[in-house]
């Protein structure tokens, strides 16, 4: 179900001059009103939802007055002045003018559960729930504007574009940075030498990660984060690296032919043997035993092959 933004409204001499424009996007509802406002109109508002009231256009000598209260309302500037406001969830708010004006203005309203999946805890909670009356910020009238001309000429762009806005303007407004990496807690010493001790008795055959787990106490996700952070490696690739390095001794030895190497190291055949071997050390067994010099036994039958 879409999201539509609920609030109370009490207003004097407030007339609406055009027809409503709104769109709604996800987790963001956008309104452009045109309104006439007579000599000591006033209006009182509280909605369940935040949301964001900005001046795009003012004539007219009434100074526009705003607040959290009746007593301190602050003045409302265009044209770049300051002419935005944010109202948090159920805060009340009061309005005035002075003098005959008219004025368009964009209200943008918040569905925050929808919001919040965008950005998870980057969200500063503190922030959303502090009102902030009257203030510029060129970036977000910018923004606001483009939303405002989608609401009064909407184009056949796709949704995601309305999307990409509301989401640009929340990120500027209220200043979300970047998630912050969370630093992964390494094994202690106990636990990564039982781990890895393990993996060398067993690393010629397939390790599970459960079987590691195990070892350890912990869960799958927990050990696997917490190894690569002991080791600056996955478990997998740290088993495939001594692995490796157990089947180098295998090459070594003048009595094993690349089959026997290829059957002690747990692969299915000489030619899978191969194609690992090659791709983690950049060249095949029979030549790498070549340049090590391994031997001067008559030549496997399958060493031409394996090149």
């Amino acid at each position: 179900m879409a999201f539509r933004p609920r609030m109370q409204t009490r207003l004097e001499g407030v007339t609406v001059v055009d027809d409503l424009r709104y769109r709604d996007w996800h987790g963001v509802v956008a309104d452009v009103w045109n309104v006439s406002l007579a000599r000591g109109a006033r209006g009182e508002y509280v909605s369940p939802d935040p949301r964001m009231f900005i001046v795009l256009d003012k004539s007219g000598a009434g100074d526009i007055r705003l607040g959290t209260t009746p007593e301190t309302t602050r003045e409302l500037g265009g044209a770049g002045g300051q002419a935005i406001s944010y109202i948090p969830a159920d805060v009340r708010i009061w309005s005035r003018v002075e003098d005959d004006c008219r004025l368009r203005h964009l209200d943008l309203h918040f569905d925050m559960a929808a919001i919040g999946e965008r950005f998870d805890e980057a969200i500063d909670r503190a922030v959303v729930e502090t009102p902030r009356i009257a203030f510029s910020d060129e970036r977000v009238l910018s923004i606001a504007r483009l939303i405002a001309a989608e609401c009064l000429h909407p184009g056949e762009l796709h949704g995601l574009y309305g999307d990409s806005l509301t989401t640009a303007l929340f990120v500027a407004a209220f200043q979300i940075g970047r998630k912050k990496e969370r630093k992964h807690v390494q094994l202690p010493p106990w636990q990564l030498r039982r781990a890895t001790d393990y993996i060398l008795s067993h690393c010629m055959r397939t390790i599970r990660l459960q079987e590691l787990a195990d070892l350890t106490g912990l869960s799958q996700s927990h050990f696997c984060r917490a190894f690569k952070a002991s080791t600056g490696v996955p478990p997998h690739q740290w088993q495939m690296q001594a692995r490796l390095s157990k089947v180098k001794d295998l090459l070594a030895r003048r009595d094993l032919s690349l089959t026997d190497v290829a059957v002690a190291s747990g692969f299915s055949d000489q030619a899978h043997f191969t194609r690992v071997f090659r791709r983690m050390v950049g060249t095949t067994p029979a030549m790498w035993r070549r340049n090590r010099g391994a031997g001067n036994r008559a030549p496997d039958r399958h060493d031409e092959y394996a090149q």
